[in-house]
C-alpha cells in the first residue's frame, strides 16, 4: 500500500535528500515541518549530519531558530520538573513523568527537537487530592470550569483538570492512569505502576520502564482523535523503537507486556504504521506476534489503513489527498466511540453543542461510564 510520503518524512528519513531541493521545495519543507511540529527535529537531524551550514540561508535561519527554541524549552523543562518535585515533596509517592517530559529527562533521542506544551505526570489515584493540594500551595491553579466538566474529569477521566502556574503560565496534567476508566481499552494500571524506573541522576523523579513508555505512546496516539501532532507522535514511537530496540530483551518483552497491560491493539497499530510509514526495523517475529495478539479483522484493518496513512501527515494543504478530511473525521468519531458508550455519546455532544466548553478541547472530554465494546 502506497503511503505517499510527505517531503518532511522523506527528508527526516533520508537527510541527504535535502541537498537536492530547490528553493520552492525548501520553502515547502519548512512549512510542512513547522505545521507537523517537527521543524526542530529536522534541524537536529541536519545538524547531527554536520551539514546544516550547507542549507541555503533563508531556510537555515528558520532551522537555527527552531534549534534555539528547542534548547530553551529543554532548560525550562528541567526547571519546571524541579519545581514540581519540590511541590510534591510531602506526597508519599514518586513523581512519574510521562511522554515528552519523560523522554527529555531520561535523555532519550526521541526528545531531540521534540516540542511540547505541558508536563504530564502520573501518580496513584488515592493520592490525587494530596498532589493537587501540593501543587496549589506552590502556585498551580485548576482551569475554571462548570460542575459538569469537573465531574467529567474527576470521576470518568484518567486525569484531573489541567493546572496552570499563576506566575510562569506553565501547564501540568496530573494523571492517575493512561486511558480513561470508561474507555473500551481497559488498562492494568497496577501493573503499570509496578514497572516504574528511577532516573539515576534525578532523585525523586521516575519514568515508565522502556516497554511501558512505548506502549503508553502507542495508546496515546491510537486512542486520540485529534491528530494535529499525529506525525510527531509517530516519530516519537519510531525513535523509541530504534533506541530501545538495541536491547534484544525489549523486543522479547514487548508483545507479552502489551497483553499484560491490555494494550495489544495500540501496539499493533504502532508497529504497523511505524514500519509502513517510517521504515522502522521491527523484527518479523515481533510483528507476527503483534498481529496474533492485537490485529483487527480484515475489513476494519483496511479502513484503518486508509484513515491513518492520510491522517498521519503534516497538517498542511500540500499533504492533503482524496479522502484526507474524511479520514480525520472518521478517526475523530472513532476516538469518541472508544471513550464512551453510544447511548451517552449523543447526550454529551448535544450538551457541548448547546453549551460549548470555554476552557477545554473536545479531545480532553470523557463521558459517563457505560458498556465495554470490542476495540476498533
Amino acid at each position: 500500500m502506497s503511503t505517499r510520503q510527505s517531503l518532511t518524512v522523506q527528508v527526516l528519513l533520508a537527510p541527504e535528500r535535502a541537498f537536492g531541493l530547490t528553493m520552492p521545495e525548501w520553502d515547502l519543507l519548512v512549512r510542512q515541518a513547522r505545521r507537523a511540529n517537527l521543524l526542530a527535529k529536522l534541524a537536529y537531524v541536519l545538524q547531527d549530519g554536520g551539514r546544516i551550514a550547507d542549507v541555503p540561508t533563508a531556510p537555515r535561519l528558520h532551522l537555527q531558530a527552531a534549534l534555539r527554541i528547542a534548547e530553551r524549552q529543554q532548560l525550562a523543562l528541567r526547571w519546571e520538573v524541579e519545581c514540581i518535585r519540590v511541590a510534591l515533596t510531602e506526597v508519599p509517592a514518586p513523581l512519574i513523568l510521562l511522554k515528552g517530559a519523560a523522554y527529555a529527562m531520561a535523555g532519550l533521542s526521541a526528545a531531540r527537537g521534540r516540542m511540547f506544551a505541558d508536563v504530564d505526570i502520573l501518580v496513584p489515584r488515592e493520592l490525587i487530592a494530596r498532589v493537587e493540594s501540593g501543587l496549589t500551595i506552590h502556585g498551580w491553579r485548576g482551569e475554571d470550569m462548570d460542575a459538569y466538566d469537573q465531574h467529567y474529569y474527576r470521576h470518568w477521566m484518567h486525569e484531573i483538570p489541567p493546572m496552570r502556574h499563576v506566575r510562569r503560565g506553565t501547564s501540568i496534567d496530573v494523571h492517575h492512569t493512561i486511558l480513561p476508566g470508561t474507555a473500551r481499552i481497559k488498562v492494568n494500571t497496577a501493573a503499570l505502576f509496578g514497572g516504574v524506573r528511577s532516573l539515576p541522576e534525578q532523585a525523586g523523579v521516575d519514568v515508565l520502564q522502556p516497554v511501558d513508555m512505548l506502549l503508553h505512546s502507542a495508546a496515546h496516539l491510537f486512542h486520540e482523535g485529534e491528530l494535529d501532532n499525529g506525525l510527531r507522535d509517530l516519530f516519537d514511537l519510531d525513535g523509541l523503537l530504534r533506541e530501545f530496540g538495541r536491547d534484544p530483551g525489549f523486543w522479547a518483552a514487548l508483545v507479552p507486556r502489551s497483553i499484560a497491560l491490555g494494550l495489544e491493539r495500540p501496539l499493533f497499530y504502532a508497529l504497523r504504521y511505524t514500519s509502513m510509514m517510517l521504515d522502522a526495523a521491527v523484527p518479523a517475529s515481533v510483528l507476527a506476534a503483534s498481529v496474533a495478539a492485537g490485529a483487527p479483522s480484515g475489513p476494519v484493518l483496511a479502513l484503518m489503513d486508509a484513515c491513518y496513512v492520510r491522517a498521519l501527515q503534516p497538517m498542511h494543504g500540500s499533504c492533503d489527498r482524496f479522502g484526507t478530511w474524511s479520514a480525520r473525521m472518521a478517526l475523530y468519531v472513532r476516538s469518541h466511540w472508544l471513550r464512551m458508550p453510544m447511548h451517552l455519546l449523543g447526550y454529551h455532544l448535544i450538551r457541548k453543542a448547546v453549551k460549548p466548553d470555554k476552557t477545554l478541547t473536545e479531545a480532553k472530554a470523557m463521558a459517563p461510564p457505560g458498556g465495554n465494546k470490542p476495540q476498533a
